[in-house]
């Protein structure tokens, strides 16, 4: 599709089912994200939204279609392949900043290093590297109850982008946040795409937050119904 597109779904469906009900909760979605780019995913609840995000992650398989990622079609990898993916390629940050409440802030954001197996020196490094970005070095030794709830989600953006991955994915990061902490986070995101060429992909309930996006996508009954290009 060309070096310009990041991520290209082609007729992608998601169907679960339990027992002999089966719910579609992606019916067919065609969609193209482009690289370096900030996109908003919204939409009700039940919509798709984050089913689309587990699926451009490699955390969820379709159950038909395509996903390609950077000319690689993932829906085709197996498993080791997408762990793989998952580690190098992708960056998800979650509602729940999921920080070890026992770990330092240098320790949290170390984590993903270490379990790679990345040397101290090289990892050091990188770790100080991540904390300068967001503006935590100064909280480097803190713990995460030391913190408010908008630095938590920085460590946590921190910890998932150490790695620098190009695709960066989050869900709903902004949920738990009041507005001052929320437009911090967004602004950093914002930041990732224009001065670190990151493609950044977001769910989001909180519409305020679309004014900082490039492309916003509407979902509804596991459609793409709407993409607007601001």
């Amino acid at each position: 599709m060309g070096d310009e597109f990041h991520v290209v779904l082609n007729d992608v469906w998601k169907v679960y089912r339990t027992g002999k009900v089966e719910w579609p909760a992606l019916r067919g979605v065609n969609l193209v994200i482009k690289r370096n780019t900030f996109t908003a995913v919204v939409g009700p609840s039940g919509s798709g939204k984050t089913t689309l995000l587990n699926i451009i992650g490699g955390l969820d398989k379709p159950t038909r279609g395509s996903v390609v990622v950077d000319g690689i079609d993932i829906t085709r990898l197996n498993g080791r392949k997408l762990a793989e993916y998952r580690n190098k390629y992708v960056g998800f940050v979650f509602q729940l900043y999921n920080l070890l409440s026992y770990l330092t802030v240098f320790e949290n954001v170390e984590l993903p290093l270490a379990i790679k197996g990345i040397n101290f020196r090289e990892r050091r490094e990188l770790v100080l590297k991540a904390l300068d970005v967001f503006g935590l070095r100064d909280l480097s030794s803190k713990r995460p109850l030391e913190l408010s709830g908008g630095e938590q989600q920085r460590v946590a953006i921190a910890r998932a982008l150490v790695n620098m991955p190009n695709l960066i994915l989050a869900d709903e990061p902004t949920g738990n946040l009041d507005s001052k902490n929320a437009q911090v986070v967004v602004e950093t995101f914002r930041k990732l795409v224009d001065e670190h060429g990151k493609t950044v992909v977001m769910v989001t309930h909180n519409v305020e937050l679309t004014k900082y996006v490039d492309v916003v996508i509407k979902m509804k009954d596991g459609n793409v119904v709407e993409v607007i290009n601001q």
